[in-house]
């Protein structure tokens, strides 16, 4: 009995609330009725005045550039090129290995907002003019608000979007924007290949230079001793230590490279090191202890005549350089190949062309948003203007305002 008791009143409990509410809906529509006037036309209201503000507003524009980083792996035909050529293979691989780059996006999205390309787009397009910019640093903050640069978290490419008044001048910086980075990452090593080709432009340009002070070294010897050849065995010695020589060194050069990733317990590193060894001992037996020296190579006397030992020695320096420039060359050669065929630059997937509709004010959605906010406070107003009144009708809510409004007077 007493659980049956119970349940009815938790169902009448339920009864007087669902009435309840019931009422207060309905007295909500009944006040939303009575001022339905004051609620059109203070929602009208809005609307005309939003209408009139996207009508005043200028229209803005936005175009985008969506451009295509380069890869950064490594090429495969290039590695095969690389083990094919030994010791020297090993420096350009360990180059390799330690300019590789994590993030290229990132990385050239970085570039793309550096200093130096925002200051080339503002003085192309002249900017400072057009957003009323006096310093340089004014001018690159006004481009920052107008432009975007994002990389897409799917496909890696990355876009920028530039708004401006005119839809011309709007792609015309987004493309700007390109081709200013395109001449400021001509003077850059960016790619992995790109690093390895500029480090071996450098080494050869170097051997180069050493190769014709020797040549003109022993031109010069020629001249002052008369000797114009030495014999077959001794230009055999004399070819053997300066390729020697230049693998030494080009063994050292490795080394130093491998050093600046990886310890001195890494196998790599300690084969490397037994390949110099082996490389210095084969050296000194011909007579050259140091790969950099200038020490006698063990020949027998009576076949070169003393007054040829100079020209012999002047002999030998252009063997050793004129394999050390072939050596560079080789791994020039490879990185300049492997460079192209990575590709040093963003590509353009689509060119930005003049928008053909505004990006900003969308007409349609502000005034309709305008219009549905105009709506919603005037209903507000009403429900808070009705339960004013109903206050005022109240004698005991009227003394409570009264209290209020003494209270606040004190």
């Amino acid at each position: 009995m007493l659980s049956e008791l119970k349940n009815e009143q938790i169902e009448v409990a339920d009864a007087q609330i669902a009435s309840a509410q019931d009422v207060h809906l309905l007295d909500l529509l009944i006040v939303f009725a009575r001022r339905r006037r004051f609620i059109f036309r203070f929602t009208l209201g809005t609307a005309v005045l939003s209408v009139i503000a996207v009508l005043v507003l200028p229209s803005r524009y936005t175009a985008e550039t969506v451009l295509m980083p380069p890869g950064q792996n490594s090429s495969s035909m290039s590695s095969a090129m690389l083990s094919q050529l030994g010791a020297a293979g090993g420096l350009a691989a360990a180059a390799g290995a330690g300019l590789g780059l994590k993030n290229p996006g990132d990385m050239y999205i970085s570039l793309l907002k550096s200093r130096s390309v925002e200051d080339s787009v503002i003085q192309r397009f002249g900017l400072m003019a057009s957003y009323h910019a006096k310093l340089p640093s004014s001018a690159r903050l006004g481009l920052e608000a107008h432009s975007k640069i994002a990389l897409g978290a799917k496909d890696g490419f990355i876009t920028i979007s530039v708004t401006d008044r005119d839809p011309k001048q709007a792609a015309a910086i987004a493309n700007g924007y390109v081709e200013e980075f395109r001449k400021f990452s001509a003077s850059l090593a960016i790619t992995e290949a790109s690093q390895r080709r500029l480090f071996f432009q450098q080494q050869l340009l170097e051997a180069n230079e050493n190769l014709a002070r020797a040549e003109e070294e022993l031109k010069r010897t020629e001249q002052s001793t008369g000797v114009l050849q030495v014999d077959s065995q001794a230009r055999s010695l004399i070819e053997s230590a300066a390729e020697l020589r230049a693998q030494v060194v080009a063994k050292e050069v490795q080394l130093q490279s491998m050093r600046t990733y990886a310890t001195e317990d890494n196998p790599e590193l300690l084969m490397a090191k037994q390949q110099l060894a082996a490389l210095q001992d084969q050296l000194a037996k011909l007579g050259g202890k140091d790969a950099n020296a200038s020490a006698d190579i063990i020949v027998p006397k009576g076949n070169i005549p003393e007054a040829g030992m100079e020209y012999m020695r002047k002999f030998r320096d252009v063997k050793y350089y004129e394999t050390i420039s072939e050596l560079m060359a080789k791994q020039f050669e490879i990185a300049k190949l492997d460079e192209a065929r990575q590709g040093t630059t963003i590509q353009v997937v689509d060119a930005a062309v003049p928008p053909d509709h505004r990006s900003f004010p969308q007409r349609t959605l502000t005034v309709i948003a305008v219009g549905l906010v105009g709506f919603f406070i005037a209903c507000g107003w009403c429900v808070l203007a009705e339960g004013l009144q109903r206050m005022k009708n109240n004698p005991d809510e009227v003394q409570r305002l009264d209290q209020l409004r003494a209270t606040f007077r004190n």
